[in-house]
């Protein structure tokens, strides 16, 4: 049987020149080196110049992703930011991106599910190409995070950090087995009662400002290892594949104590984990382009793979998208 599939062509990524180490945060608030990486795996993160905005770290990476696949830019005709960090309450920080590239037709809008936007993204992208309603998607994550942090709390400003990554994904005629290129299943999640474990105290119909990040680590850290293993599975069961099916696995940066304690609940080898965290700390709806875009470029990923993304986040949302590359 016949189907279109999205095929994932480019990849890119981008971080801003600023790399802020553990060192320089001890400078900033009381905390140590060892503090942070016995908590977090965390060594290092991007920061944003005061001049750049979200956009711009998207339009870097959607060029480089563009430029990766080989494609016209003009044969965009739809584009789908994940942000949680937008340049304005509106408009979308998609249209700058399109006005940026040159686009004058087609849509653009954002996608807000915190650090799991790329995964909703990329599953609206499948749906949208699979329907019909588009051939040519780019898909960004894209985040300012530096910007919604409270500098004084020890406890959440040393999880997160600034970048981008972009894909291309292009609809491409498949088999409709597990052997085709694409993305092969999707899975999309949310539970609105754990939306004050981790959120932000302020906004634009709540108190007018942009507010600060709040988190209740141990109950993230809690539910973060059970949902994404069950949607892990979820994406097994849906496909008929098993764990050892997977070549890559490639989630959400968020805390090294969440990926090792994903990877034992699935029984997965910490050699297929894909692990950027370390040195771009949590870049939300960044994180899992930026660590494909990284996998991809140093060769680890290669042509007919299983990669398995996921991503977990504020709401809470989760979910997860197996592709074959």
């Amino acid at each position: 049987m016949s189907i279109i599939r999205s095929v994932i062509t480019g990849v890119g990524s981008y971080l801003p020149a600023r790399r802020m180490s553990n060192d320089d945060i001890t400078k900033i608030v009381d905390t140590t080196d060892d503090w942070i990486v016995e908590r977090t795996g965390i060594h290092a993160r991007h920061i944003a110049a005061d001049d750049e905005k979200t956009s711009d770290l998207a339009i870097h990476a959607a060029r480089a992703a563009i430029a990766h696949s080989g494609i016209d830019v003009q044969s965009i005709d739809t584009i789908i930011m994940a942000t949680t960090t937008p340049d304005n309450t509106f408009p979308a920080t998609a249209v700058t991106v399109q006005a940026a590239l040159g686009l004058h037709h087609g849509a653009a809008f954002d996608v807000q599910a915190v650090c799991s936007g790329f995964v909703y993204a990329l599953t609206i992208a499948d749906t949208f190409i699979r329907c019909g309603q588009s051939k040519t998607v780019l898909v960004i994550g894209a985040e300012t995070f530096s910007r919604l942090l409270d500098w004084t709390d020890r406890t959440t400003c040393v999880l997160f950090g600034d970048g981008a990554g972009a894909v291309i994904v292009q609809g491409s005629e498949g088999e409709g087995t597990n052997a085709d290129r694409g993305i092969l299943t999707a899975h999309l999640h949310s539970d609105g009662r754990y939306k004050d474990k981790l959120y932000v105290d302020g906004g634009p119909s709540s108190t007018g400002t942009t507010g600060h990040v709040r988190m209740e680590g141990r109950e993230v850290f809690r539910h973060a290892v059970v949902n994404i293993a069950d949607t892990i599975r979820e994406s097994l069961e849906a496909t008929g594949m098993t764990i050892d099916d997977v070549d890559w696995f490639v989630p959400h940066q968020a805390n090294k104590r969440i990926l090792d304690g994903t990877a034992k609940r699935i029984g997965l080898p910490p050699e297929k984990v894909v692990i950027t965290v370390g040195e771009h700390g949590n870049t939300s709806a960044a994180s899992v382009p930026l660590a494909l875009d990284g996998a991809v470029r140093d060769g680890r990923v290669k042509k007919g793979d299983v990669v398995l993304l996921e991503a977990m986040g504020g709401g809470f949302t989760w979910g997860s998208v197996m592709v074959r590359w």
